[in-house]
């Protein structure tokens, strides 16, 4: 592939070169598993990192699970795999990527997906993190392969319904453009991380990433339920968590995103209003859509349940957390937490300043807060280092941060 040209020193620098299909043609599906095999051994048999990616169909299917596996090597070439043709029988890609460092943009939403076809990586590079600790401020695929290669990829396709078969030619090329500059993107971003002396920053952020466990299954999910907050009452809120539970099973019988079953505002109405029957409930303007009206029975059901709970089963209206309390009640309920936080803060936007970080990537915020609220016995450095690794953060951070934050704690309020 042809460098873009670069002009004298202090011109404009050239329009980014549009790329709207990979240099080497739209690869073919792999589809089959002497195919897979094949791709595995060329994948196997190319040199250096490997770029990775796949293509999920959130928003339309209730898994999270891959429907496109794109793999892309120096020496092997392009390759879109469809693990659901082979029905993720992928353990030809085990061991052609199982040695080698993988490149991933944003590798917390694809690890989860690869994981569960048996794929995990012996090393780790995610362009996405690398950027934000190289201080760029905007970190999406496009925006950096355009500021550091000089490219324009050809994207529109990301929220498409990636389970569709078969995959139209322009889907094709817009999954293989994901990978056709990673490990390109790669380089020139642990040159920029190496020149700002973050590169040992880095490497230490994506071990932990690759080794992070399974996020655990959150307490009480329904609760995210967007709207939520304006309905005030525990019986309202047992018709929320009804309706919830109902369409989630629904949604998972038949692989269909929860929120094509039955919107969140639907949920959020019937709750609110409570009708007394099926007639008054396909009155509301959701529930009078033709999928709504088969429905009607199951969401009815859901809502006499809720409507007969005993007292002692009604959902609690604030429930209790392991954390801290919202930031913003902390000067009534203790002001001097509030100073704590508030100094800590002020510290850590200079520190992050000063190393041209975001400041969450420097300090996870959660860690901060729990630190403040619960600040340990020891006031000093080597204690609240102690605490900060105990809460997750890494050793770069608790090299910049640790003094800082032992002083914030030992601010008071005024």
């Amino acid at each position: 592939m042809t460098t873009p040209a670069s002009g004298p020193p202090g011109s404009e620098p050239p329009a980014p070169v549009l790329l709207t299909e990979p240099a080497e043609g739209t690869p073919d599906v792999v589809a089959d598993l002497d195919t897979l095999e094949r791709a595995a051994r060329r994948i196997a048999a190319g040199t250096g990192p490997i770029a990775v990616d796949t293509e999920r169909a959130s928003g339309y299917r209730y898994s999270q699970r891959a429907y496109l596996v794109q793999v892309r090597r120096e020496g092997a070439g392009t390759f879109l795999i469809d693990p659901v043709a082979v029905d993720d029988r992928v353990e030809p890609l085990v061991e052609a990527l199982g040695t080698d460092e993988w490149v991933l943009h944003a590798a917390s939403q694809d690890l989860p997906c690869l994981a569960d076809l048996g794929l995990h990586p012996a090393k780790l590079f995610d362009t996405e993190l690398a950027g934000r600790l190289a201080g760029f401020e905007r970190v999406a695929l496009g925006t950096l392969v355009e500021l550091l290669l000089g490219y324009h990829l050809e994207k529109g396709h990301g929220a498409a319904d990636w389970s569709r078969r078969p995959l139209p030619v322009d889907w094709l090329n817009y999954a293989a453009l994901d990978v056709e500059l990673l490990v390109q993107l790669r380089d020139a971003l642990e040159a920029e991380l190496r020149e700002q002396g973050k590169l040992e920053w880095a490497l230490e952020e994506f071990e932990a990433l690759r080794t992070a466990p399974p996020a655990p299954p959150r307490k009480e999910p329904w609760r995210r339920t967007s709207g939520i907050h304006s309905v005030r009452t525990q019986r309202g809120l047992a018709g929320i968590r009804a309706l919830w539970e109902a369409r989630d099973t629904l949604a998972r019988e038949r692989d269909i995103a929860p929120g094509r079953v039955l919107p969140d505002s639907a949920i959020i109405q019937a709750a609110s209003v409570n009708p007394a029957d099926e007639s008054a409930l396909l009155q509301l303007p959701v529930f009078k859509g033709r999928a709504q009206r088969r429905q009607v029975g199951t969401w009815m059901r859901a809502l006499r349940a809720a409507a007969e709970l005993p007292k002692s089963e009604l959902p609690d209206p604030a429930p209790a957390t392991d954390g801290p309390p919202p930031a913003n009640r902390w000067a009534d309920k203790d002001p001097e937490a509030a100073a704590r936080l508030s100094a800590a803060r002020t510290a850590l936007g200079k520190i992050a300043e000063e190393n041209r970080l975001p400041v969450e990537n420097l300090l996870q915020p959660d860690l901060l807060r729990r630190t403040c609220w619960t600040p340990p016995a020891d006031l000093d450095v080597e204690a609240v280092t102690e605490t900060l690794h105990a809460g997750g953060a890494r050793t770069w951070q608790t090299n910049l941060v640790a003094e800082a934050v032992a002083t914030a704690l030992r601010a008071t309020a005024s």
